[in-house]
């Protein structure tokens, strides 16, 4: 694909490496204002944003030294923008976004800026990251209920709930700069803890929604560094934005309200299954009551078959009533029922008939193991149990995706920079036709580079002779895939190296806090030696790691953003789904995250053996209104 010049005349601007973006999206991609994107499953998110970014840099929109802050909630999200950007644009152009979690920007802030906050709200430099777990909280509400200086009584303080300290009271507000000067019995726990974490240790302990918090404070309090942030970023992408929390829109709005700076906040309503993890109500419309911002909607579906999008608006429409219908884009082409619910005697021939549908599926459609997900509501370890075996009396392997390598979670690990990043260098070295390998390594070396980095081609041939002279070296002292864990851990430490490991705690924060890096080194390391074990060379073994030739399983939460040919959601049941009726809502959302992940089938399988289906009885109405039908099966 040949890119277009360095400067194109607005007028003159058509989208880059697609035929054609639908009307609501050419209008987001030129807008000049503040825009609201209403985008369905299918819509195309990425290409979105990657095209807007495309415009703005290529029509001088976003007119150098600015640049595109594009903020997204994992990390894969935001690696997969900027590599979209870097094949739409020309290298200086794409060099101007900063692809980001919303976690790593707060972070940032406040390395560069936090010793500027004041006394009470000041972290030391080195501080620590914490994922805290509830008992942390417990035992803290204990032990201040006890306190001499409590405000209100033990009973008040001890009647806050552990499990929702965090959200509901330590972070729920923006900090007051001099705290609170009458607090309530939560206000002084919650004031009481930030104090407790940021200096009665050596170094301070903070959570990311606590980083977040004061990220926001020292923007208020810190106005040159506020006014810094928003004449560098002349545009600003906010991706999933129905899981924007408090916290994080906070921020965005502290920086960059009032500004020239334009922002375009991206996401569906209808996919909110994240207000456990603090999301709010109503982002879209408290983003456009603040901002000003335009609603738009997208109106393609560009993953599913005409026939799944029928059903998925009738999913839809009880979440919004007002939901437009989306249009397919794409093509059916399975015979049959496109969606069923399949009913079994017991949890052992509903895995016996999974394992030979997914076998026969693939040998008559000549599909692979990755067009198929098995979908969990929780507990992928006990369905994994029972399914494995016979998946495997059927040529086939499963892959937990939920199970545990060392200190991540497997597909956590195939998300973390460090274990892309090791995988891509291997796949230069030790793989014939790594040709986009070898590009996309050197995309993320240039990445990894300080700030001030010229991309020139004096600096692009040394880093490219760089990267050929490692893997010459690499390729002649692993020629074959280890043989135990401590080769496993010698290889995977030479490619850290390589990397840099300060460039890699530079450019991705989370490294830089205590030994999460070692953590995940020696997750890639477990998972290579786990890999290389049933493969019989570098390339089969690579495929392993990365779970090609494997059947995925995974829960709905983990599903997001993914895209499958046939999803098999196990275990459609009262069990599964025990809190539909106190969270009704994100449940049935959770429902339609499960359904718009295929593109051409969908099937739900129930056994009794695992409970009832009385309370989700909602859930099956709503596939009787869409035509679906039950299937009992032998």
């Amino acid at each position: 694909m040949s890119l277009p010049p360095r400067r194109v005349d607005a007028q003159a601007w058509t989208p880059v490496g697609v035929s054609q973006l639908e009307g609501n999206a050419l209008k987001v991609v030129r807008s000049t204002g503040h825009r609201s994107v209403l985008a369905g499953p299918g819509a195309g998110k990425t290409e979105l944003l990657a095209q807007r970014a495309a415009y703005l840099l290529q029509t001088g929109a976003c007119p150098s030294p600015q640049r595109i802050l594009a903020i997204a909630f994992k990390r894969d999200a935001a690696r997969n923008l900027g590599l979209r950007v870097g094949q739409r644009c020309q290298r200086e152009h794409a060099s101007r976004l900063d692809s980001v979690t919303f976690d790593a920007f707060a972070k940032n802030l406040l390395d560069r800026f936090g010793q500027a906050l004041p006394p009470r709200w000041r972290p030391t430099p080195d501080y620590e990251i914490l994922f805290p777990k509830v008992d942390l909280f417990r035992e803290f509400l204990r032990s201040a209920s006890e306190s001499r200086d409590r405000v209100g009584t033990a009973a008040q303080v001890h009647a806050i709930v552990p499990g929702t300290f965090e959200r509901r009271y330590v972070v729920a507000a923006r900090l007051p700069e001099a705290g609170w000067s009458s607090p309530s019995p939560a206000q002084w726990a919650a004031d009481a803890f930030w104090q407790h974490m940021l200096h009665d240790g050596r170094r301070s302990t903070l959570t990311f929604p606590m980083i977040g918090r004061l990220a926001e404070l020292l923007l208020r309090v810190n106005d040159s560094a506020r006014r810094a942030h928003a004449l560098t970023y002349s545009h600003v992408f906010m991706d999933e934005f129905q899981d924007t929390t408090q916290v994080q829109y906070d921020l965005i709005h502290t920086l960059f309200l009032g500004t020239d700076t334009v922002v375009t906040a991206v996401g569906d309503n209808k996919q909110q299954i994240m207000r456990w993890a603090m999301a709010m109500e109503a982002p879209f419309d408290v983003f456009e009551g603040d901002f000003g911002a335009k609603r738009i909607s997208l109106l393609s579906n560009y993953r599913s078959s005409p026939d799944l999008v029928r059903i998925q608006h009738v999913l839809a429409q009880a979440l919004d009533a007002g939901a437009p219908p989306p249009v397919s884009k794409t093509v059916g082409t399975v015979s049959g029922d496109c969606c069923a619910v399949w009913d079994f005697v017991s949890a052992r021939a509903e895995a016996r008939h999974l394992a030979k549908y997914v076998a026969a599926e693939m040998k008559a459609h000549g599909l692979q193991p990755r067009d198929f997900v098995l979908l969990v509501r929780q507990k992928a370890d006990s369905y994994a149990r029972e399914l494995a075996p016979h998946f495997e009396a059927a040529g086939l392997r499963l892959r937990n995706e939920d199970a545990s390598v060392g200190a991540l979670k497997l597909q956590e690990l195939l998300t973390e920079e460090l274990s892309v990043d090791c995988i891509l260098l291997l796949r230069v070295a030790l793989t014939r036709n790594a040709g986009a390998a070898w590009a996309e390594a050197l995309r993320t070396l240039e990445g990894m580079m300080p700030p001030g980095f010229d991309p020139s081609d004096a600096n692009h041939r040394r880093l490219s002779k760089s990267l050929d002279d490692f893997a010459s070296r690499l390729a002649q002292r692993y020629a074959d895939p280890p043989t135990s864990q401590k080769q496993a851990a010698a290889l995977v430490s030479e490619l850290a190296d390589f990397l840099g490991r300060d460039r890699l705690k530079s450019a991705h924060p989370a490294y830089a806090q205590g030994d999460w890096l070692a953590k995940v080194e020696d997750s890639v390391a477990q998972h290579l030696f786990s890999s290389a074990a049933s493969a019989t060379d570098w390339a089969a073994t690579l495929d392993v790691y990365d779970g090609r030739d494997a059947v995925a399983l995974m829960t709905i939460h983990k599903s997001k953003g993914l895209e499958y040919h046939t999803v098999v959601f196990v275990g459609l049941d009262d069990a599964a789904w025990w809190s539909y009726a106190r969270e009704t809502t994100e449940s049935t959302a959770g429902f339609f995250v499960a359904f718009t992940r295929a593109k051409q089938r969908v099937v739900f399988t129930y056994c009794p053996a695992r409970g009832n289906r009385n309370d989700i009885q909602p859930l099956y109405a709503l596939l009787a209104q869409a035509g679906v039908p039950t299937i009992r099966q032998a």
